[in-house]
């Protein structure tokens, strides 16, 4: 079997749990080591390995790249991932903040690797505490709005995705 063949069996196979709990946010999300506790049994199933490298590639403002790669001793298929090291983190020692980095940029390499969705992970639907910026209602979309008012919708279904004006909430309210 080739490595690509043994890559995407691991991209179409992997499975792994959210175990790790984020209280300030209240989310869960996987870490690096929780995808490679998960490559593990295909590793010594289809005899490949897996790597993780760091390269700090500036220095103001630090930058890091970081390789994860998969290889069957002949061939070797990379990903790579681009993250900074927030100077500025409060509450954090010096090697906190590289170690926070490293962490970040060797889950983001691993999941490009094995094409993790991460698209309901924390770092994809937390705001961090900030609403999301609702959208300002076209004339259109007002039309719609009213037909599905009218036809037994709700205003609040509404007004969660459009800011509206004061007349339009009125107007919408009226049908």
């Amino acid at each position: 079997m080739t490595l690509t063949k043994k890559l995407t069996k691991i991209q179409t196979e992997f499975k792994s749990k959210k175990s790790r709990y984020n209280s300030f946010g209240k989310y869960y999300f996987r870490s690096a080591e929780d995808i490679l506790e998960a490559t593990k049994p295909f590793l010594k199933e289809l005899n490949v390995t897996v790597t993780v490298n760091e390269d700090l590639i500036s220095f103001d403002p630090p930058v890091m790249q970081v390789t994860a790669s998969i290889s069957d001793g002949n061939e070797t298929i990379e990903s790579k991932a681009v993250v900074g090291v927030d100077l500025d983190q409060k509450g954090m020692q010096m090697p906190q903040r590289y170690g926070a980095a490293s962490s970040y940029g060797k889950k983001y390499a691993l999941g490009n690797l094995f094409l993790i969705d991460d698209t309901q992970d924390a770092d994809a639907t937390n705001n961090h505490g900030r609403a999301k910026a609702k959208t300002t209602i076209t004339n259109a979309d007002f039309a719609k709005a009213k037909k599905y008012v009218k036809s037994g919708g709700k205003v609040d279904a509404i007004k969660s995705k459009y800011s509206l004006t004061e007349a339009q909430e009125h107007e919408l309210q009226s049908l």
